[in-house]
């Protein structure tokens, strides 16, 4: 068999198979799609899910937000360094432990929570729509199981 040959079949089965690769796929249009619906009030889809999940948990570690958006704390930061720029998180002292601190939305960063939810709503209904019905959930429970699956250790 020559090289083509085989650099093309390795090409095809990852592109048929990988779950990672059809999941970054999905992500980046999902992201841009989103992004392009966030404009009118300043947000990507990114900013926008950060935001939701603490007004959802309130005043967090950034530890734990980074836990439960399965990502990494330095990431996190500088997603949190622009936020806070911008006047929509601040960090607050940790009531229980005065050296600590947690992340919070300011009032401004709720307001514009608040008013990008009813653009993610249509977007998200208009997206379900284009979906074969059901097939929606089934990818969420899906996503949220795989999010679920234990770390694999190095």
């Amino acid at each position: 068999m020559d090289r083509s040959t085989t650099t093309d079949s390795i090409a095809r089965d990852v592109h048929d198979a990988c779950l990672c690769l059809a999941a970054q796929r999905a992500s980046r249009r999902l992201a841009r799609q989103f992004d392009r619906a966030f404009q009118p009030v300043g947000l990507t889809s990114w900013q926008f899910s950060l935001m939701v999940a603490l007004m959802g948990l309130g005043a967090t570690r950034i530890g734990q937000l980074a836990e439960f958006l399965a990502m990494d704390r330095t990431t996190l930061t500088a997603a949190l360094k622009v936020l806070t720029r911008q006047n929509l998180v601040a960090a607050v002292a940790d009531a229980n432990d005065g050296r600590a601190r947690k992340v919070a939305l300011t009032e401004a960063g709720q307001e514009k929570t608040v008013a990008a939810v009813d653009i993610w709503r249509r977007e998200h209904a208009a997206l379900e729509a284009q979906m074969v019905k059901g097939h929606a959930r089934q990818l969420r429970d899906l996503l949220t199981e795989l999010a679920m699956l234990p770390a694999m250790k190095d």
